[in-house]
């Protein structure tokens, strides 16, 4: 159930360690986008890596996660 997965501290360490890899992940693809490091746009990079963190951590509530055993 959602109330049970929102109240579990196992759930949350996962879920935010799961949203931390996705915006790491993130950031290293964008990154990737730019020739030379002077060309990397730091602002966009923090930003979608940002969006994209939320998104799996929002994915996590509402799904659930395999490394958390909470329904």
């Amino acid at each position: 159930m959602l109330k049970n997965r929102i109240e579990s501290l196992d759930f949350w360490k996962n879920a935010g360690l799961r949203a931390l890899r996705t915006f790491c992940q993130t950031a290293i693809a964008t990154i990737g986008t730019a020739a030379l490091i002077q060309e990397v746009n730091w602002l966009i990079v923090l930003s979608t890596s940002g969006l994209a963190a939320i998104v799996s951590l929002l994915t996590s509530i509402v799904l659930g996660i395999p490394e958390s055993d909470v329904e």
